[in-house]
């Protein structure tokens, strides 16, 4: 004869796995993240929620231009993109930006510079004169805000070490009319 099974107990099992799965898939895999403050417009705005993959850098490395969250300080989390890999040189000349010597074209910027009225979006610098270093060391990176004239990054932080990285953005779910999981390159 079967035992009859108690449903409370049944809906305690189910919750109880239901919770560990949430903590590990938060903990190890993706987690939330809100935005806040201006720097990464017109990309990414005030108030936007984003998935984070908190893993695929544990199985790859990031690529330029990916957009990551990195620990700033203790208490604060930062979004910037990602400039300058291990062993990049760094340069910005006359609003162009220039990798190892190479200019490199930044789509995600052209709409931005269009309304730029005055100067350049992004002042001259090399990484010299922002780090005192020539390349971007190893397991670190070169981070920048994509609103470079109001943007605290690694002009001014310096270059952020791999293991500060929480991890790329995969997707922005809020508000739900800028809903994007391609993040323009």
């Amino acid at each position: 004869m079967e035992k009859e099974r108690n449903p409370l107990w049944e809906w305690i099992k189910a919750f109880s796995i239901a919770v560990v799965l949430a903590i590990v898939i938060r903990e190890f895999l993706i987690t939330n993240y809100v935005v806040h403050g201006e720097s990464m417009m017109p990309t990414i705005q005030d108030g936007n929620r984003l998935i984070i993959n908190k893993i695929g850098y544990e199985v790859s490395e990031p690529d330029r231009f990916d957009l990551v969250v990195f620990h700033a300080n203790e208490e604060e989390d930062y979004i910037k993109r990602v400039i300058g890999l291990p062993g990049d040189t760094i340069e910005y000349k006359n609003d162009n930006l220039y990798v190892n010597g190479e200019k490199m074209s930044e789509p995600y910027l052209e709409r931005y510079k269009d309304e730029i009225f005055n100067g350049n979006l992004t002042e001259n610098f090399n990484l010299e004169d922002k780090t005192g270093k020539m390349k971007v060391p190893e397991n670190s990176l070169f981070l920048m805000g994509d609103n470079r004239r109001h943007s605290y990054d690694s002009r001014h932080i310096g270059f952020v070490p791999m293991d500060q990285v929480v991890g790329e953005v995969n997707l922005r779910y809020w508000p739900l009319e800028k809903f994007d999981f391609t993040f323009e390159k």
